[in-house]
């Protein structure tokens, strides 16, 4: 009994949050920052991000930081994005997990957007051929995530984040808290919820807003100045996940075949609805699906997203001596335009 009204009170505190940050229909496509909305991992993203109730490892440092607490030792993740192939985009993202004493995690993560080199353009010059700059990306994570009983884990995430371009930049701060709950006769039916990005206004700032000017202030004489252009601030794309996972299938061989669910409330975009699942042969190999749906995805005038909804991956886990674990991922998410995401990871585990 304890236990339901400690996971009411949690979901009452977030769901409370969130609403006073949350906004409506006329806020959509208001926020900026939406490299936050973006999974780098390759393992998560073949179930297109819907695995919120039972992900688990640096991974969930993203999705629900509450599965931080789940690993072993130490877990050492590096990922790698071709995002949007024929775009030039590309991200590169690396975390660590350690454990810290019997229950608790830490984790550190790091992303970095590679948007390639764009050609310098001015009212004067608009082909270019005055070089290039390249805009940065990058947003920095710290999370903390405690096993609180056997059923209830929790955990929170601070993050800076970071967009520059030349002689110009924009720095903020930013929130995710979670937690999972897990049941049934087997500890088969996994419930998450988690809120992310909920910090500061960004304001773009730097010697790239200012330019030289000649107010006529004297008919008579003319006065060179540097004027600054001013900049509005922009929000954080803040969201909610509501998850439930369920394992149809769980042996003593290590056979599993795992059935997720998840919502997602956007506050500044269309909501998510999505259905997955993923099958592991021996906890060795793994194959997964998953299919996010929004409205307006089938109809092109309508369609806000560039991607399609269909995400897919594989996963080969081998033992390293007694009981380390080395493990390759790939993952594949269908966009129109571009050819898809492509993403690979390389996972070590030290149990």
């Amino acid at each position: 009994m304890k236990k339901i009204i400690h996971i009411v009170a949690v979901l009452t505190l977030v769901i409370g949050v969130y609403n006073v940050r949350a906004g409506n229909k006329d806020r959509q496509g208001q926020a900026g920052a939406g490299h936050l909305l973006i999974n780098p991992w390759a393992r998560s993203t073949g179930l297109n991000g819907l695995n919120t109730a039972n992900i688990e490892g640096v991974e969930s440092m993203r999705l629900n930081v509450a599965g931080l607490s789940s690993i072993g030792k130490t877990e050492a993740i590096f990922s790698q994005n071709i995002y949007f192939q024929g775009a030039g985009i590309s991200i590169s993202t690396f975390g660590i997990g350690q454990k810290v004493g019997a229950a608790g995690a830490l984790g550190l993560s790091i992303m970095s957007m590679n948007m390639g080199d764009i050609e310098v353009t001015t009212n004067d010059n608009p082909d270019g051929g005055l070089g290039t700059f390249s805009p940065s990306y990058t947003n920095i994570g710290i999370s903390y995530s405690k096993l609180f009983s056997n059923s209830i884990s929790g955990g929170f995430t601070f993050r800076i984040v970071s967009e520059s371009i030349t002689d110009a930049s924009a720095l903020g701060v930013a929130l995710d808290g979670g937690f999972q709950y897990v049941t049934g006769p087997k500890e088969n039916i996994h419930f998450g919820l988690s809120i992310r990005n909920v910090g500061t206004p960004m304001t773009y700032r730097g010697a790239g807003l200012t330019f030289r000017g000649e107010p006529d202030l004297d008919p008579d004489k003319s006065y060179q100045q540097t004027l600054v252009q001013p900049t509005n601030s922009f929000e954080l794309p803040s969201l909610l996940n509501i998850g439930l996972a369920y394992d149809m299938i769980k042996d003593s061989s290590n056979h599993r075949f795992t059935l997720v669910a998840n919502f997602t409330s956007n506050a500044f975009g269309r909501d998510h609805l999505g259905l997955g699942g993923e099958f592991a042969l021996k906890e060795k190999f793994m194959f997964r699906v998953g299919y996010k749906y929004e409205e307006g995805i089938f109809n092109k005038s309508e369609r806000t997203t560039i991607m399609t909804g269909l995400a897919g991956g594989i996963t080969f886990q081998l033992p390293i001596g007694e009981s380390n674990l080395l493990a390759l991922d790939y993952s594949y998410r269908t966009t129109f335009p571009y050819n898809g995401i492509h993403n690979i990871g390389l996972r070590f585990n030290i149990q």
